[in-house]
């Protein structure tokens, strides 16, 4: 069963920056499109970012031009750069299958953009 760990999320104020990763336990980046989602409280989770195995790259709206998704193959993680973090970025930050069968959904981590 894949594992699915993401890290680097924390507190910051708008304007500021975190770097997530999501290492997996098995190298499924030639087989599947991986993504991040995030989900706030009281709403759904969306996807944010994804990535297919060609290495091809899309964001929803809210976060085109400020966020960054890419991989690294050799370490099997998924890394989402956040520039320009916004009070409604906050949320928690998962990674997991885009467009195929999910697998279990790690923990997440925490993003909280405060002053």
């Amino acid at each position: 069963q894949v594992q699915l760990v993401e890290s680097g999320g924390g507190l910051v104020q708008p304007g500021g920056s975190l770097r997530l990763s999501c290492v997996v336990s098995e190298n499924i980046f030639s087989v599947n499109a991986m993504g991040w989602y995030r989900q706030a409280p009281g709403k759904e989770r969306e996807v944010v970012a994804t990535m297919t195995i060609l290495g091809a790259t899309a964001y929803i709206g809210s976060v085109e031009g400020r966020f960054t998704i890419s991989r690294d193959n050799a370490k099997k993680t998924l890394y989402l750069q956040m520039n320009s973090l916004k009070s409604e970025d906050t949320a928690v930050y998962y990674c997991n299958v885009v467009g195929g069968t999910r697998h279990p959904w790690g923990q997440g981590t925490q993003v909280t953009v405060s002053s």
